[in-house]
């Protein structure tokens, strides 16, 4: 018996049991999915904006934090209003269209090589199911509305009293249940500082691809632009698979309007958007010290995506560099020493 308490009282033991626990509390609420990331993501974002501009401001006059919040988020609800009155009729009508005008191109392979070649490598991924899967989120668009709006409440809360928060949940640390809030924190420490900073590049890249994605294809004459923004934007936070996910109604839509020569003027566009990433954008964020091999990335994307669905696609990368992190796996480029 004694052997057993020695056992579970060790450091290591009580870390791994710690994990397991909250693994498995996660996977009991898998249900609540999009509450919960959606909830982090927003209140990491809203956190850090909070941040620089109070440091921003502090340079001129002093203001404090939760004034500062408050602005934030009556920009924030002021923006989701607006956008909702004025954009998402307009959203749904050129998704419905767009994605109708996909299936038209795939369906009519009669004397179209180009077009039956396409819909037959779509076939072996399933295609259909996806559309089918777009079709149902663009009818759901007023539920998702009610869960960002619950989102967004539930953070503004978090960030008008993180410091009563805090304060309070520190106490559980003198608790009879202290070791089990000591390894919470650590965790949430390292979950913080690695899947919250990859989430963040990944934002800034997607950002980044977007508005000079849709730059491009504004300047081309491309119609569906506001329903191609979303999904550009979305599908960039994947990493890697996204851009070649996006590129297929890009083409296809730039097939229709302009013929092979429209989309090999995409092509040279896109080409030209990440090599900007690759060597201006990507060495500023200091995403190359977290840069996987491209064999790592697609099977952590295909693990991910059966096991959470299309949030795997967005969280599978960061959730693995969070395993490296607690793993203290190395994640910077090792220097040539003989250099």
């Amino acid at each position: 018996m004694e052997s057993l308490r020695a056992f579970f009282a060790a450091p290591a033991v009580r870390r791994i049991v710690v994990l397991l626990l909250l693994v498995g509390l996660l996977y009991s609420l898998r249900h609540m999915l999009n509450l919960i990331l959606l909830l982090f993501l927003v209140t990491y974002v809203m956190n850090r904006l909070q941040g620089l501009v109070t440091r921003w401001i502090n340079k001129a006059v002093p203001v404090h934090p939760i004034v500062v919040a408050v602005l934030l988020y009556v920009l924030l609800l002021s923006g989701l209003a607006w956008g909702i009155s004025n954009y998402v009729p307009q959203l749904v009508t050129q998704g419905r269209d767009m994605i109708n005008t996909i299936i038209r191109f795939l369906n009519s392979t009669e004397g179209n090589d180009i077009s039956k070649r396409l819909s037959e490598e779509l076939e072996k991924i399933d295609y259909k199911t996806y559309v089918d899967q777009a079709f149902l989120y663009l009818g759901k668009i007023g539920k998702m509305l009610e869960l960002v709006l619950i989102v967004i409440l539930l953070s503004f809360f978090f960030l008008l009293q993180k410091t009563k928060i805090r304060a309070f949940t520190q106490k559980f640390q003198k608790s009879k249940i202290g070791w089990i809030y000591d390894e919470i924190a650590y965790f949430s420490e390292r979950f913080v500082s690695s899947f919250g900073k990859v989430i963040e590049v990944q934002l800034v890249i997607a950002l980044f691809n977007t508005v000079f994605t849709m730059l491009g294809l504004w300047i081309m004459g491309y119609p569906y632009l506001f329903a191609l923004t979303i999904i550009v934007f979305l599908l960039s936070l994947v990493p890697v698979a996204g851009v070649i996910i996006s590129f297929v109604p890009i083409s296809i839509i730039g097939y229709q309007a302009g013929g092979i020569t429209l989309v090999l003027w995409v092509i040279v566009m896109i080409l030209l958007i990440h090599a900007l990433e690759a060597y201006v954008l990507n060495p500023r964020l200091m995403a190359s010290k977290t840069k996987l091999p491209m064999f790592y990335t697609f099977v952590i994307l295909v693990f991910s995506q059966h096991y959470f669905g299309i949030w795997g696609l967005i969280i599978g990368i960061p959730v693995f560099m969070f395993v490296l992190d607690i793993l203290h796996v190395p994640l910077g480029e090792e220097k040539n020493k003989e250099a």
